[in-house]
């Protein structure tokens, strides 16, 4: 399956690096470029990709708020760039509901690696960048996590066997294997846990189920 990718940043020559990284991989579609945050939803909404690589500082409109509309419009998966691993932002794109993030150092072979995670639903939740965010600023937002706490109660046991390893970042495949299962059933768990809880991405359920302390199953 090819990977459609819209690529939002605004400085020409990074833009040029990422899309030159892109095009030399087999089964990745770069389909449009976009230089700031009004334009990256307007394309995404008009060219529906897979995964939209979304800087997090754009002129016009910063890439938080580009994702929010991005994410609400259901037109594509968002995975966040950002130069620091605890940019002051980048909690705020995963609150909005990015499936991911990665820094702009990132190599050229993790970079296509999580594109394609963030393509397959997987998002992005092994680097140790992500579980430092995670551990640094889910707890402060405890407050704003009590309804979806409550709705936990009301997962299948299944459901929280498999919240549970997404809270520590395995892939669907992983957690298939784990809990000895289709990979397709862990995917309509996934959604299903997601419908429940309210919450707009996998990363947004990890870091629910770290802050709750839901482990997956020995």
């Amino acid at each position: 399956m090819t990977v459609r990718v819209l690529v939002a940043e605004d400085q020409a020559a990074v833009r040029a690096a990422l899309v030159m990284i892109l095009r030399a991989e087999p089964g990745i579609e770069v389909v449009a470029e976009a230089a700031d945050g009004e334009q990256a939803v307007r394309l995404a909404a008009e060219l529906r990709p897979d995964v939209v690589l979304m800087d997090v500082q754009m002129p016009r409109l910063d890439g938080v708020s580009a994702t929010r509309r991005v994410v609400a419009a259901g037109t594509a998966q968002v995975l966040v760039l950002t130069t620091f691993d605890l940019d002051e932002y980048v909690y705020g794109a995963l609150r909005a509901g990015a499936a991911g993030f990665l820094l702009k150092d990132v190599e050229a072979q993790d970079l296509v690696d999580g594109i394609r995670a963030v393509a397959r639903g997987d998002g992005m939740l092994a680097p140790s960048v992500t579980r430092r965010l995670i551990s640094t600023f889910a707890r402060p937002e405890r407050p704003e996590h009590l309804g979806a706490g409550a709705a936990v109660a009301g997962l299948t046991p299944r459901e929280r066997e498999v919240l549970g390893c997404v809270g520590v970042g395995l892939s669907n495949g992983e957690i298939a294997a784990r809990l000895e299962m289709a990979e397709a059933t862990t995917k309509t768990h996934v959604s299903r846990i997601l419908g429940k809880l309210g919450l707009r991405s996998r990363v947004q359920a990890a870091i629910l189920a770290q802050d709750l302390g839901i482990a997956p199953p020995d």
